[in-house]
């Protein structure tokens, strides 16, 4: 019994003496969402978090997820380009190049598909796939945990931020995720113009720049909206300038690349691709999926006068019969003009966004 109480001492005092699984609480981080735009939805498994943001951050300019430690996500996404790559064909670490033009980065958090032909429907799903991807960086994510487990920051971040000591795949798109829904452009000259339009009330700073809009500006967006001008809108509207569509805007008669229909398997979508928000357009050439404009004037000389009919043709497309809208010069400039306004400089050179 004497031995028997002995043990059970020893027990009690080690029990004791051991100390419980540390836990860290994370921080809610607050989106700065502009007054005009629509309530964000973050997914439940991913809530935003000041320590999750701040890893996805580094990771987001992290060159060892790719396969010889050269590229980052921020390669072919450049902070200076809306997040976009200003080459129109992004080149992988192996000298390959992809038939696509990069997307720009903006407002990602209110879209509902990712990739031209929307081949991923969440954030998190989409940022797993260029690491892996072998004309991109052309890694496998067991060796970019491999590298990243072995950096004591790292492991110090992914356990701020997920309450982890094993760093895996999923925790890294969660967190890079959580980044990209943080670059929200909404301070451009053209969001002072919404709000006024639709009776919303204008800060300080809005009164100042809307004391700076001209009347070709105006005239240029009254065109952009017009049925029987530009005829932009059906795909182009609201807060975000994007509609969350596929379409096939008469690029192509007959088509190299038949975009969202190679992922569903449907005729009926071949030749169609996901509408892109106009918002910072002038940082974003070149133009369309596969980058075959080089300026916003080719752009909008295609909507004018180049339009191809196919069989599934955007019908929202009224004046594809005639080859486009046929705009005259001046109506160009005026369009051009306006477009112009959709540029929020404070969004590229924002602080928080660069690389850490």
């Amino acid at each position: 019994m004497r031995y028997l109480f002995l043990f059970v001492g020893i027990t009690v005092i080690f029990m004791a003496c051991k100390k419980d699984k540390t836990i860290y609480v994370q921080t809610p981080y607050e989106l700065k969402i502009p007054s005009h735009f629509p309530d964000m939805i973050i997914p439940i498994d991913n809530p935003m978090t000041v320590e999750g943001v701040e890893l996805g951050r580094k990771l987001f300019y992290e060159k060892k997820l790719s396969g010889d430690n050269t590229q980052a996500c921020a390669t072919c996404h450049a902070p200076s380009a809306g997040f976009s790559d200003p080459e129109q064909f992004s080149t992988g670490i192996d000298g390959l190049q992809g038939d696509r033009n990069s997307m720009a980065l903006i407002n990602l958090g209110w879209n509902t598909s990712f990739f031209w032909d929307g081949r991923s429907k969440t954030l998190e799903e989409q940022i797993i796939q260029p690491v892996i991807n072998p004309i991109e960086m052309h890694e496998e994510w067991k060796n970019v945990v491999g590298k990243l487990s072995a950096d004591i920051e790292y492991k110090n971040m992914f356990f701020k931020a997920f309450n982890t000591d094993e760093i895996d795949s999923l925790q890294a798109a969660k967190a890079i995720a959580q980044f990209l829904r943080t670059l929200i452009s909404g301070e451009s000259k053209f969001d002072v113009m919404y709000k006024f339009e639709n009776n919303l009330s204008l800060s300080a700073n809005d009164q100042v720049i809307y004391q700076t809009i001209t009347p070709s500006e105006w005239a240029g967006y009254d065109l952009f909206k017009s049925l029987n001008g530009a005829d932009c809108f059906h795909c182009h509207n609201g807060p975000l300038m994007q509609v969350q569509k596929f379409s096939n805007n008469g690029l192509d008669a007959a088509f190299t690349d038949i975009g969202r229909g190679d992922v569903t398997g449907d005729p009926n979508d071949y030749g169609k691709f996901k509408v892109p928000t106009l918002r910072n357009i002038a940082y974003t050439a070149p133009y369309m999926h596969d980058g075959r404009f080089s300026t916003i004037d080719e752009v909008i000389e295609h909507y004018s006068s180049g339009i191809q009919q196919s069989s599934t043709i955007d019908p929202l497309i009224e004046y594809a019969f005639q080859g486009g809208v046929q705009l005259d010069a001046f109506e160009k400039d005026l369009l051009k003009q306006f477009l112009m306004t959709l540029s929020d400089e404070n969004f590229v050179n924002n602080p928080d966004f660069q690389e850490p």
